[in-house]
């Protein structure tokens, strides 16, 4: 429960103005403070006629909002394929890393299908040396459907549990780049028909409503499942979290709270709201 405490140190600043707030009784303060985390002004209108800026009240209401995109990811399917989309970044690559730890009972192994950054597939490499997880990484500047096709027999002749692919950090808005992860997608149902088993975006929740139309895009061309949201141990932006599940109707499957393999955490929005508006 670690990372818990992590997000709660994260959060003091904002969790502080909340206090601050709340002490006041000043409904205009609260508004203001819940604007500027990125929450949106219709929903921030809603939560303060709802809750008449009661705290108790006010986390309750959060709290209602959050809970459905509590999900865990069902490892039914031997492998269970997982392509792994976001803009550069957003610690797409770290958090492949940190996936692949969090699993790696699992016999977890990595496509590296970013072939337009060599950069990218370096730090694949280093990380899958960290952390002692299998890499398939293109050969020959291979294009991105072939890396993965080739990952995918490796995973059904190897007893791979997971396979992890990783894709180009691309902005929803760059069609080229959206039409390689569309075949990313197809040739990954050719080898497995019933995989991806989910398509997670990964979002950078510092850049607030930027990351909410960056998940609009992915989301009407690949299919996304579900999101995992990076660097929300130090943002101002927090509450970009609550449109995202509100509009997109997608589950929240962990949360980044730093740097480090073991920097990750399940979603859970009681320790969500705890963490941002004090116990």
């Amino acid at each position: 429960m670690w990372p818990w405490k992590k997000l709660k140190q994260g959060f003091k600043r904002l969790r502080e103005k909340f206090a601050h707030a709340f002490k006041s009784g000043d409904t205009d303060e609260l508004e203001e403070i819940l604007i500027e985390a990125d929450i949106g002004v219709e929903t921030t209108m809603e939560f303060i006629q709802a809750s008449r800026g009661r705290p108790e009240k006010l986390k309750e209401i959060i709290t209602s909002v959050l809970e459905p995109a509590e999900k865990e990811i069902a490892f039914t399917a031997h492998p269970t394929v997982i392509m792994i989309a976001g803009t550069n970044g957003s610690g797409k690559t770290t958090t492949i890393a940190k996936l692949a730890t969090l699993w790696r009972e699992k016999k977890v192994l990595i496509a590296a299908c970013d072939t337009y950054r060599d950069a990218a597939g370096l730090q694949l490499e280093r990380w899958a040396k960290t952390t002692n997880t299998d890499l398939v990484s293109s050969t020959q500047r291979q294009d991105a459907g072939a890396v993965v096709y080739d990952a995918l027999h490796k995973a059904l002749s190897g007893g791979y549990g997971v396979v992890l692919v990783d894709t180009a950090g691309r902005l929803h808005t760059r069609k080229d780049l959206m039409a390689e992860a569309e075949k990313i997608h197809r040739v990954i149902k050719k080898v497995i028909p019933d995989a991806p088993h989910e398509v997670i975006l990964v979002l950078d929740a510092s850049t607030g409503q930027n990351g909410l139309r960056q998940a609009q895009g992915f989301k009407e061309h690949i299919d996304v499942t579900g999101v995992i949201l990076t660097k929300m141990d130090g943002t101002s932006k927090a509450g970009i979290i609550i449109p995202i599940v509100k509009q997109l109707k997608l589950p929240i499957y962990f949360i980044g709270l730093g740097e480090k393999a073991d920097d990750i955490a399940a979603f859970a929005a009681s320790n969500f709201v705890s963490a941002l508006l004090g116990e």
